[in-house]
């Protein structure tokens, strides 16, 4: 049996990345506002994490929240975001981009493939919002891309446990299927017993206060209210037990051989 399995963390701040890395993380995917499903982060806090994390670093591609069909001056964007993360030293890029009728746009994604080349090339939950999962896996598998994250369609993964097993054991597919969305040391065990998949993105992160004594109740800056004083960031010891909950059940799965 293979036993190897790979966890992906989501961050966006130097703080998460480093935690992530001691926890265990075998690689970050490193995002701007995560609050909004992730956008591209600046130039200076990818070169940052590279500086300070020895794991692999994967970087989001993405040029703003809301949809993924995006206009020639936004593909620009992405085109010219690609460049800079592969001089900054990631190993790695994530986007998605997809037509105004919810097909895979293969032409952009073989254009921002080969401008990423070498770097390891994942293609992020616009997946999970295609018009047909099954066409779009196909559809990905034409143009080179190493990864696809997905939910299977479901918000969470263990809603989409079925579609997920379904894309792992697709007839030619040679694609790793990245399960996401609420996957905790709870229920990783199960869900990996359910798919097959064998490599998950999490974000296992916990509220921490901010440090500042002075609070300004009468003005909020974000789109929810009261929150500028508390952030989000990942917890080392949930990673770790994660990843805890994962070496049990392939010792499980020895035993019982």
């Amino acid at each position: 049996m293979n036993t190897s399995f790979t966890l992906e963390v989501c961050v966006d701040s130097v703080e998460s990345a480093l935690a992530a890395q001691r926890g265990g993380a075998h690689r970050v995917e490193l995002c701007g506002a995560l609050a909004d499903g992730g956008i591209t982060p600046s130039a200076g806090l990818i070169a940052m994490v590279r500086e300070k994390i020895n794991i692999a670093l994967h970087v989001m591609v993405r040029p703003r929240n809301s949809d993924f069909y995006y206009s020639e001056d936004e593909f620009k964007v992405m085109q010219s975001d690609v460049e800079t993360a592969k001089k900054l030293g990631a190993d790695g890029v994530v986007f998605g981009i997809l037509d105004a009728n919810g097909r895979v746009d293969t032409r952009r994604t073989k254009q921002l493939l080969q401008l990423a080349s070498p770097l390891n090339v994942t293609f992020h939950r616009a997946f999970d919002m295609s018009r047909d999962l099954r066409q779009s896996l196909d559809d990905l598998r034409e143009t080179g891309v190493h990864r696809v994250l997905t939910s299977g369609g479901k918000q969470t993964a263990l809603q989409g446990a079925a579609t997920l097993k379904e894309l792992v054991d697709a007839p030619g597919n040679n694609l790793v299927i990245m399960a996401a969305s609420g996957i905790e040391e709870q229920n990783v065990a199960e869900l990996l017993a359910r798919t097959g998949v064998r490599e998950v993105h999490a974000s296992l992160r916990a509220t921490v206060p901010s440090l500042m004594r002075y609070h300004n109740a009468r003005v909020s800056m974000g789109t929810t209210q009261s929150k500028e004083y508390e952030r989000l960031v990942v917890d080392e010891e949930k990673v770790r037990k994660l990843l805890l909950a994962v070496s049990n059940r392939q010792s499980e799965s020895s035993l019982h051989r």
